[in-house]
């Protein structure tokens, strides 16, 4: 068959692109209209307009910071306000609302921390039809509080405001609740999801909770996504099939956030884990009301545009109307559905495996049990080898070549093929690498179209050339047959050629897919849905002949990868959109170009494995090859050495700078200073540090040095993600700061125990409503710490070396101080001798919301204009007993 020209193989490369932006973009962002009180005010609809001025109230309260007045005050007084207004107009004769302001405390282990809460609050409201008599609830959960200069406007004051408006229509609609529904609106997320344990572990609810929908926001552009369901429970995936208006879910987003490579968690963490174990207020475990725990359940959030997240222009006016509408009108139809669904009298009875789920485009929504997931993946590469198979045997029938002589090209095309999906990902991370060792990483976080040229082009490139290079060498030893009239004529049409190199694609992915299968990994079912396609085209292609009829089969083939490439491309565009913006905030210890890299060749293998043979069709296939490199070419040439590959821009692209003002005092084992010091801590949010901030750190130090000579640094790590980024910090030193809330740590009562053998000290914090403590036993092994007033299941279980003990304090209505006690106990070798060190503390308390003096501020202010500056003042005392 003759080939076509030379500039139709790069037309047929673009087609694809075309089919992206026209049909994948578009879907993807594509919102409801929002419904007006005016219109459809009358009940049984999601009024997007009313929720959109709840957020517009609650975001002018301004940031919500965990003990601050805006959160424990103002914000509390909102949602009564707006609760009793929900009340005034409820359908009395149908249902009853029960408000309960729950003020909790306590704590729990998180990453190598101890949480701990001390009357932080949350607004509770039952909803119950007047003739229910179910005792299994449904919990609906979010959080108003937000972490500091932030109003929150999608984290998460946009699901606050679609949870009141749930409840308003849901309480003035005649629509029967076989199970009442819990609204939570909970006011301490940001500081460890410490009011979300206070509810599940505590609230006289919380045992009637049989099953949870978590919503949550991490941008708020767009759709929210399903990204965890269950665990265990696929029923639930079936309610959402049901119920979704606008779905938009994938098994991929579970897996990846569970594998932990998003800094992130959610209270859905808290449920899940918590939320079967025996608390206050719950029955021991070998009851039969243990099955009442909550335990499972769904996990929302918003996702796109994420670069607002955790900051001052996280705000109202960034948020589009549609989105409320969009999240409004699949929640509330969600919680109508799971509010009379017969699987919430026992959901233990229903507990079966983890669930496969994923959207096509937001337009429909697929979902079936992992064991069926399982038998379907093998079933596929099972069908697509036999297909092979029989194509093969097709080949041999109509050429000169015997299946044994095809086989082996099959396995030569094989081997070629997995050197294409090395490179495809390989060439990736070579230009990530080479970029980041340059110190230019984060080149496209605010121009993202660069990635198209960093990162898919190199992988395109990778892809084609193997397979390029074999079909040019058995192109030249075909005319080189065909001029030697007495060789033997072994020579195989190339149009079989091409078909065998689609082939071994698929032999390479059925390989993969069953290998991944029987690995337990459920998001595999992306390359089934691909290999599906491919075995249907290929099998209509052999029974209507037009797999032996020249390049006829390709018109087949082609039409069956356009529903596949649809779907890879729409799923790998959730990520390759989400993690710029989470790479702005992720550190600066690793790359994370690696990952963009990553995400770049993933796309390009599922969306171009079975298009770019295809270019060989086509004269000179080497040119749209060479075009590919140089689309690459240009596009680092403008990532490296122009304006468009600056990673910030002002507003929606921004530097975060966070770093705490920090007076910090050293006492030795005799009272006395050695070493009293202020300075900036900072803690780098992205990969490129200090590069672009502007301002004058050639007297600041790493803090990597300090970490070798003193428990925990000697700096007043806030939180796990200080301690995780510690290696990587600065410190600048300063004159003397004086914070508004000094830290003071007081021994209050030295007691040797009647055993001789142990010491038991009393203590007494205060500060500001934030505060840590280290505690470390000195590093003779002669001490250990055997009895504390905090968990005993963290003392059991203390952080891997270097780390010290860490108790993150939050204080909500409660205020500092706070006494507690530590037991020292030394070996028989030193006759109970207690005058020598024991023991170190370390306490600091952070003065988050209160102003930062002068020369901060002055500082603050040399910061460029793309920069959002977070600090806080903050104290750190060490202290030996």
């Amino acid at each position: 068959p003759q080939k076509g020209p030379w500039y139709c193989g790069i037309a047929f490369l673009l087609l694809w692109a075309v089919h992206f932006f026209a049909v994948v973009i578009p879907l993807f962002f594509r919102l409801p209209t929002v419904l007006t009180i005016e219109e459809h005010g009358r009940g049984g609809s999601f009024i997007g307009e009313r929720a959109y001025r709840t957020l517009n109230d609650l975001t002018n309260i301004g940031p919500r910071v965990a003990g601050s007045t805006a959160n424990e005050v103002d914000t509390i007084q909102f949602l009564l306000n707006e609760i009793e207004d929900i009340r005034k107009n409820m359908l009395g004769e149908y249902f009853s609302l029960e408000v309960d302001l729950q003020i909790t405390s306590g704590s729990y282990i998180y990453s190598s921390l101890l949480e701990m809460y001390q009357g932080v609050q949350n607004v509770v409201v039952k909803l119950t039809s007047k003739n229910s008599t179910s005792d299994s609830y449904l919990l609906l959960n979010s959080h108003f509080d937000t972490v500091l200069t932030s109003p929150g406007a999608s984290d998460d004051g946009f699901m606050v405001a679609v949870m009141l408006e749930v409840l308003r229509v849901m309480a003035t609609t005649a629509q029967y609740l076989e199970h009442p529904v819990v609204f939570l609106f909970n006011g301490d997320e940001e500081m460890g999801m410490q009011a979300s344990h206070g509810f599940i572990t505590q609230h006289k609810w919380a045992r009637n909770c049989k099953a949870f929908i978590n919503l949550e926001g991490a941008g708020g552009a767009g759709r929210e996504i399903v990204f965890q369901t269950g665990p265990s429970h696929p029923w639930l995936a079936n309610y959402y099939k049901k119920s979704a208006k606008h779905p938009f879910a994938t098994t991929l987003a579970e897996e990846i956030f569970q594998s932990g490579l998003i800094p992130s968690d959610t209270d859905y963490r808290i449920f899940v884990q918590y939320g079967d174990i025996p608390g206050m207020n719950r029955e021991p475990p070998n009851t039969a009301k243990n099955i009442k725990l909550c335990s499972t359940g769904f996990d929302f959030a918003q996702i796109i545009n994420g670069y607002v997240l955790h900051s001052k222009y996280d705000s109202f006016d960034v948020m589009p109307r549609g989105a409320i509408q969009n999240t409004g009108d699949n929640i509330l139809e969600l919680v109508w559905a799971l509010a009379n669904a017969p699987e919430m009298r026992d959901t233990n009875a229903h507990k079966s495996g983890h669930a496969v789920f994923f959207d096509f485009l937001g337009l429909y929504f697929i979902n079936y049990s992992e064991e069926t997931g399982k038998t379907l993946n093998y079933a596929t590469a099972g069908v697509t080898l036999l297909l092979i198979c029989i194509s093969v045997c097709r080949m041999s029938a109509l050429s000169s070549l015997s299946c044994c002589q095809l086989t082996q090209r099959l396995i030569i095309l094989s081997i070629t093929q997995i050197l294409a999906l090395v490179f495809a990902i390989g060439l990736p991370l070579v230009v990530a690498h080479v970029f980041d060792s340059y110190g230019l990483s984060l080149t496209y976080f605010s121009s993202t179209y660069l990635i198209i040229g960093l990162y898919i082009c190199p992988a395109l490139i990778g892809l084609s050339l193997p397979t390029t290079i074999y079909f040019q060498s058995q192109q030249k030893v075909n005319l080189s047959l065909n001029f030697n009239s007495f060789a033997p004529q072994s020579n195989l049409p190339f149009n079989y050629l091409i078909q065998l190199g689609l082939h071994s694609w698929a032999i390479v992915l059925s390989v993969l897919l069953l290998a991944v299968t029987s690995y337990g990994i459920r998001s595999i079912y992306i390359l089934a849905f691909i290999l599906i396609f491919y075995s249907i085209s290929l099998a209509l292609n052999l029974l209507t002949m037009c797999h032996d009829r020249g390049y006829n089969w390709s018109w087949l083939h082609t039409s069956g990868q356009v529903i596949p490439f649809l779907n890879s491309s729409y799923v790998i565009y959730i990520y390759l959109l989400t993690m710029p913006a989470i790479s702005g905030r992720s550190g600066s210890a690793s790359n994370p170009d690696i990952i963009i890299s990553i995400l770049s060749g993933l796309f390009t293998v599922l969306c171009f494995g079975f298009l770019t043979p295809l270019i060989h069709m086509f004269r000179r296939p080497a040119i749209a090859v060479i075009s590919l490199v140089l689309v690459s070419a240009i596009s680092m040439y403008l990532a490296s050495s122009t304006q468009i590959g600056f990673p910030y821009r002002p507003k929606t692209n921004p530097e975060r700078v966070m770093f705490q003002q920090v007076r910090r005092i050293f006492y030795e084992y005799d009272g006395s200073i050695s070493k009293d010091e202020s300075g900036y801590l900072f803690n780098f949010q992205d990969r490129r540090e200090d590069q672009h901030f502007g301002v004058n750190l050639t007297e600041s130090v790493r803090t990597q040095s300090e970490c070798k000579t003193h428990m925990m640094c000697g700096f007043p790590l806030f939180d796990e993600r200080w301690v995780g980024n510690r290696l990587q910090g600065m410190w600048l030193p300063r004159e003397t700061i004086e914070p508004p809330f000094p830290t003071k740590l007081e021994l209050l009562n030295k007691t040797v125990l009647e055993n001789n053998a142990t010491m038991r000290l009393y203590f007494r914090v205060s500060g500001p409503p934030h505060l840590n403590l280290f505690i470390q036993a000195r590093e003779d092994d002669f001490v250990t710490i055997t009895d504390w007033s905090f968990s005993k299941h963290y003392l059991q279980s203390p952080p891997a070396p270097p780390l010290s003990y860490h108790v993150f304090i939050t204080f909500g209505l409660a205020k500092p101080p706070l006494d507690f006690f530590l037991e020292i106990s030394v070996s028989a070798e030193t006759n109970g001798n207690y005058d020598v060190p024991v023991l170190e503390i370390g306490a600091s308390g952070h003065c988050l919301g209160d102003k930062s003096d002068d020369i901060t501020q002055m500082i603050v202010s040399t910061f460029p204009h793309y920069a959002i500056v977070i600090s806080w003042p903050s104290t750190y005392k060490r202290y030996i007993y």
